[in-house]
């Protein structure tokens, strides 16, 4: 193979696709390379919900359909087929805890770059699941030649504080493509009049339907304002496996005529501009993409205190724990802020992202080489 003439090709290993959360920052990282030296192929689980998107198949990505890691062995079969077939020198595991097996089947396989990303905290999860993301800690710092992370809280969780305050663990930011922020206003005007939104109080949120985004708490809120303000309408942006609770609890509040069911969208940048102010109360979070985004398109936001300090880029932030009793006068306050991003926000540009991760990525990828060479000569 002729290493000048061929992009890179790193396998991303990525779980279930469902059009958000993870999958787009690492989508948004593959769109902003540079696709003549470095190419993902992607690997999802055959459950998954929707399909690989098919502009990042245009642009050279290739998707791989595999067994959920829970047919266990068949998982690392087909991973060790398809790691041998391609001749990886980097794997990068985005599945938390659960990179052990994809990252044990590397080892196994002699990849000299193997990387575990932690993307997340754990957090008012069953029982069954906390303990289980525990006990796959013990194992985190095995296989790795590599630790990357969110942010400090989640890199701290997953491979330790010593490893973190030694430089060990390389903070990648959830970056963003800003240019998609910029949505023409007669586009959004167009938006407000089909969902009827004009003259209203518009109160937003982006988020899975799961427990961690706290959604009852989200609906208890929002009727507290609706008792308050007449105008004010909450448009929900996402799915999940909590759909059906959540709308439950919206009819509990004879809430049906002011809540919108916007579902899971590929351009969320759209509904945080026709929002007014968004909402984050999560209770656990290892980032937020929801918090940056928000900033990003100019909306302010009031999120929980489980937000890490690393998402705040602009004076448009309010940080509250879920205890506090004024999130409702924060929520109609922090509607009238003017929203400045400060110099931190642009760690969270694609662009300027994109070029870090690539970098490392070339920089990475000839060590091993040399290294390789190194070894054969001795």
């Amino acid at each position: 193979m002729n290493h000048v003439d061929k992009p890179i090709r790193i396998a991303q290993i990525m779980g279930k696709l469902w059009a958000g959360g993870v999958e787009m920052v690492v989508f948004n990282y593959y769109r902003a390379i540079d696709h003549r030296k470095i190419q993902f192929d992607f690997y999802y689980d055959a459950d998954s919900t929707v399909e690989p998107p098919q502009d990042l198949i245009d642009m050279g990505a290739r998707f791989y359909k595999i067994p959920p890691y829970q047919q266990l062995h068949i998982y690392l079969k087909t991973l060790e087929k398809y790691f041998k077939e391609n001749n990886y020198t980097i794997v990068h595991s985005h599945i938390n805890t659960l990179s052990v097996f994809p990252l044990y089947e590397a080892w196994k396989c002699s990849i000299p770059v193997r990387i575990a990303h932690n993307h997340s905290v754990p957090g008012g999860e069953s029982l069954k699941r906390t303990a289980l993301k525990y006990f796959l800690r013990i194992f985190a710092r095995v296989f790795p030649t590599d630790y990357f992370a969110c942010s400090e809280k989640a890199g701290i969780w997953l491979f330790g504080n010593k490893n973190f305050k030694n430089g060990n663990v390389n903070v990648i930011k959830n970056a963003v493509d800003f240019e998609r922020f910029k949505v023409s206003d007669m586009f959004l005007e167009d938006m407000r009049n089909t969902l009827e939104l004009k003259n209203k109080f518009v109160i937003g949120h982006v988020g899975r339907f799961t427990f961690a985004k706290n959604h009852k708490f989200i609906i208890e809120l929002f009727k507290q304002i609706s008792d308050l303000r007449d105008d004010a309408v909450l448009m929900l942006v996402g799915d999940g496996e909590m759909n059906g609770e959540i709308h439950n609890w919206v009819e509990e509040k004879k809430l049906d005529d002011k809540v919108i069911f916007v579902g899971q969208v590929e351009n969320p940048q759209i509904y945080y501009q026709l929002s007014d102010v968004m909402i984050v109360p999560s209770i656990f979070e290892g980032l937020s993409l929801a918090t940056i985004e928000s900033q990003i398109a100019g909306v302010p936001v009031v999120v929980s205190d489980a937000i890490p300090e690393e998402a705040i880029i602009s004076n448009g932030v309010k940080r509250l724990s879920l205890s506090d009793n004024n999130w409702v006068d924060e929520i109609i306050k922090m509607a009238d802020e003017h929203v400045v991003l400060n110099e931190k926000s642009k760690e969270y540009n694609i662009d300027y992202a994109s070029k870090r991760l690539e970098c490392w990525y070339i920089n990475k990828f000839y060590d091993s080489i040399l290294h390789k060479n190194e070894g054969d000569i001795v």
